[in-house]
């Protein structure tokens, strides 16, 4: 085409353009202003979306800005979105991040009575790994067994929590206490070989029903009753199936090297993942160089090719029973077996001299903790000695008049369910010893609240229940500097998911499920104490469960939209679909 005929080309497309420009301007007036015009708007594309966050994708990255599209329960689009949603946040100067996982959570018999799990959710807890206990039964008018004991009721609990439509993901581990009470019930006596048979298709049974693997609670009788051998036998029924064996080890006190490295040869025998609860170096003339050399434990085996891990709650002080300061083999035979043996005087001698000396297989809880003035009673269970509830054994002896080993076995056989007491026992330097390991996530060791501001399901009044993951950033990331907040968000997030085989949960990818927590990290308090412990969090402005809002500005929106998960050997037509 010669010059000319171009630029003649050009002229008229330019002439038709401007022509064509006012019919244009006119067409769209017309379409704006006419009286009785329908008013087009797209319809929005998403459900939610999460504007001009500093996005933290869970994986241990710097933040990114960027908004965040969510439609069906999953993340589809991270980036610049364009389309609108029904529901739209700004979370301009906010970070937004995975849900939070508890890797150590004991709602799961709260869930059943309470499924809105408030506690959990103000604290950015979306996802809750349960069953230190084992797998819990139905409530007796659902027409199960009360405590779940065989494992024939497992799929009836899931289906109840199923029915029931809960606020959290929750999945759960089976307790090989639940196994061995099936068969031998309260007694120390070591099983026959048929016996360990029964114990081990029982796990088998658990595995295929759903849940995620095996637990110990090896301070706890019966289960403080369970040999090595025992214990890696039935966890050989889980492997197959890909399960994990979690465990509140045998002692947590000077003896912690040697129960860690108990779990590790129940693993490396059974050929499966150990996990550690809550990590802790609970013995003061150990702090500052026992945890170190638990985690050389660890560390060694995992240079072997061995799968182990543990998580962690950021406190110094943990909580349990308060008849954990009696020596285990007295429970041999159930409760009542214990108050006739705790009313002879010879056996209450024995037993009183036994927490001086020692004695195999019991962990001295007392000695752990320093003595009586660092044990302090949370939960009497008895108006007689609720007065005292806040005060250690050591006051409270001394306005009793009695000795403190006499005052606490008392309250405890007095009390009108399991009294608990809280024991200061660790250090915050060790704390941020094991934070330094990249292995170590974070659980509560506490569960939901059975009404919103109110204990958890244990019966324990720790802050741990309100206050546990928030802690973590604003004492370890904010002043402390222990970890980056990309580092403590991955150990909350990517690193539990990853452990748990959650595969589609965790990070802010496209594809995977819509947990989220939406938090002002200048603002995030804490705020529960061991004074006050049922004290809900700030700074947490948003939770999503599966992309659905469930605290909206820091209050529960009534949502139910959490999920069951289901370990990794659940077999179709074990459980509900």
């Amino acid at each position: 085409m010669r010059r000319s005929e171009a630029a003649s080309v050009v002229t008229r497309t330019g002439r038709a353009a401007l022509l064509a420009a006012p019919l244009i301007a006119c067409a769209l007036v017309a379409g704006i202003s006419a009286p009785g015009a329908a008013q087009v708007q797209a319809a929005p594309e998403y459900d939610v979306v999460i504007r001009n966050g500093r996005v933290l994708d869970g994986a241990g990255n710097p933040w990114i800005r960027a908004d965040v599209a969510i439609r069906d329960g999953r993340f589809v689009r991270i980036g610049v979105v364009e389309g609108r949603g029904v529901r739209e946040i700004d979370a301009g100067g906010k970070y937004v991040t995975p849900g939070w996982i508890d890797m150590m959570d004991q709602s799961g018999g709260t869930l059943l009575y309470n499924p809105l799990a408030e506690n959990k959710l103000r604290m950015g807890v979306t996802t809750a790994i349960g069953g230190e206990g084992g797998t819990p039964g139905l409530p007796a008018a659902q027409g199960a067994a009360r405590r779940g004991a065989t494992t024939a009721n497992i799929p009836a609990y899931f289906q109840a929590l199923e029915d029931s439509s809960i606020s959290i993901n929750f999945g759960t581990y089976y307790s090989e206490t639940q196994a061995r009470t099936a068969v031998l019930g309260n007694s120390a006596r070591e099983p026959t070989a048929a016996e360990l048979e029964g114990m081990k298709a029982a796990m088998d049974s658990a595995m295929k029903a759903g849940v995620m693997g095996m637990t110990t609670a090896l301070i706890y009788p019966p289960s403080s009753y369970a040999t090595t051998h025992e214990l890696a036998t039935v966890a050989q029924a889980m492997a197959p199936y890909g399960g994990i064996y979690a465990s509140h080890v045998r002692g947590e006190g000077k003896e912690l090297v040697q129960s860690i490295g108990e779990a590790i040869e129940i693993g490396a025998r059974a050929g499966v993942p150990v996990e550690i609860f809550h990590f802790k170096a609970a013995y003061q003339p150990g702090w500052g160089t026992l945890m170190r050399e638990a985690i050389d434990t660890v560390n060694a085996a995992r240079a072997r090719g061995l799968d182990v891990a543990a998580d962690l709650y950021p406190y110094t002080a943990g909580g349990t029973g308060l008849e954990a300061t009696i020596p285990s083999w007295a429970f041999e035979g159930g409760n009542d077996s214990l108050r006739a043996r705790l009313a002879d005087p010879e056996t209450r001698a024995l037993l009183r001299k036994q927490v001086e000396t020692g004695v195999e297989g019991w962990w001295n809880i007392i000695e752990a903790s320093g003595g009586w003035q660092n044990v302090v009673l949370a939960n009497a269970r008895n108006p007689e000695f609720a007065r005292f509830q806040g005060q250690s054994i050591a006051r409270i002896a001394e306005a009793l008049g009695k000795d403190p080993i006499d005052t606490a076995w008392d309250i405890a056989v007095a009390g009108g369910g399991r009294v608990t007491a809280i024991y200061h026992m660790m250090s915050e330097d060790d704390i941020v010893t094991a934070l330094a390991q990249p292995w170590v996530s974070i659980g509560s060791d506490a569960g939901a609240a059975l009404q919103p501001g109110a204990g958890d399901g244990t019966g324990l009044p720790h802050p741990r229940a309100y206050g546990n993951h928030p802690r973590v950033l604003k004492r370890f990331v904010r002043e402390l500097g222990a970890l980056t907040l990309p580092d403590a968000i991955r150990r909350m997030t990517s690193w539990p998911a990853s452990r748990m085989r959650l595969m589609d949960r965790g990070m802010i990818r496209e594809g995977l499920w819509a947990d989220v927590v939406v938090f002002d990290f200048d603002a995030i308090d804490d705020r529960a104490t061991y004074e006050a412990p049922m004290q809900y969090p700030v700074g947490i402005e948003y939770v999503l469960v599966n992309g659905v809002v469930t605290i909206d500005q820091g209050a529960h929106t009534g949502a139910r939209a959490g999920r069951v998960l289901y370990g990794p050997g659940r077999q179709v037509g074990a459980g509900p679909s």
